[in-house]
């Protein structure tokens, strides 16, 4: 076997929780013996700028990996569905898997719809909760800085830190306007050890991200194989730099090291109260 196909990028997609998309996804799975996965789960997608978003990070997994990912999806709308057949993945639609034999047997057609999200708790919160998918996905690395003042949360950290999959979290699930911006090599190698200046109006709304180094070598190595980029030595300087400017700035920081999403979503909301005038 390649050494290449050795490792794969596994994506489980749903429109509600993604329990079951990982729950089948996994039994499959662990029939291959000798393949090591790596992978990350997308739920409550329900909108086409949602499902655009998680494409675009299967097709960048793809393109930095050079091998198919393998993507094991719940959606229900075919519409939300296609755009992720339309990657350069092993789509596995288990909705279509069951429901295809189902309506020949039964010879009735399924009613193909999924329960409204928003009829669960009120139009206005359903707003609201897709007002911040909307922020936070025009937000994410840094895209425009000048809105920030208009964000509930900005997460600051080295690049691969777990920063744009914690913002997309906050907002699917607490209705946050999170941002995120990455520090750069112009950022770090500054001799005031300061962040950004652009950031300093901002620091109770910023939450710091590191890392070990050794792990963020190896995510990196994941994206870009064999480069500056993703070398140890780079990673250890980046953290180190990355430390001393969110120390020097008094922020929270969190280690993503040994945490999941959900663990370092939960935590920076209790740490900043951002439920507090929800």
């Amino acid at each position: 076997m390649d050494n290449k196909q050795n490792k794969r990028s596994v994506f489980y997609v749903s429109d509600r929780t993604g329990k079951t998309a990982e729950s089948l996804g996994q039994s499959l799975l662990s029939q291959f013996d000798g393949v090591e996965f790596s992978d990350r789960t997308f739920a409550f997608v329900i909108t086409e700028m949602e499902a655009h978003f998680v494409a675009g990070e299967i097709q960048r997994e793809y393109e930095a990996s050079g091998v198919q990912p393998i993507v094991f999806s719940t959606l229900v709308n075919d519409e939300i569905q296609q755009f992720i057949s339309a990657t350069d993945a092993c789509v596995i639609s288990l909705f279509n898997s069951f429901i295809d034999p189902l309506e020949k047997s039964l010879q009735i057609k399924s009613s193909h719809t999924i329960g409204k999200p928003h009829e669960e708790f009120g139009d206005e919160d359903y707003k609201k909760q897709m007002d911040a998918i909307d922020f936070t996905l025009k937000n994410d690395d840094g895209i425009r800085t000048n809105l920030f003042d208009k964000a509930d949360v900005i997460l600051v950290g080295v690049s691969r830190s777990a920063k744009t999959p914690t913002c997309l979290y906050l907002a699917m699930h607490f209705s946050i306007k999170a941002a995120n911006y990455p520090l750069t090599d112009d950022d770090l190698d500054n001799e005031n050890d300061k962040l950004p200046e652009f950031l300093l109006p901002y620091l109770d709304k910023i939450v710091g991200l590191t890392i070990r180094a050794d792990q963020l070598s190896a995510i990196r190595q994941q994206r870009r194989p064999n480069t500056a980029y993703a070398t140890l030595k780079k990673c250890q300087h980046e953290v180190k730099r990355a430390g001393i400017m969110m120390e020097k700035a008094g922020i929270f920081i969190l280690d993503s090291t040994a945490m999941s999403i959900e663990e370092i979503a939960v935590n920076l909301v209790k740490e900043k109260e951002l439920l507090k005038n929800n």
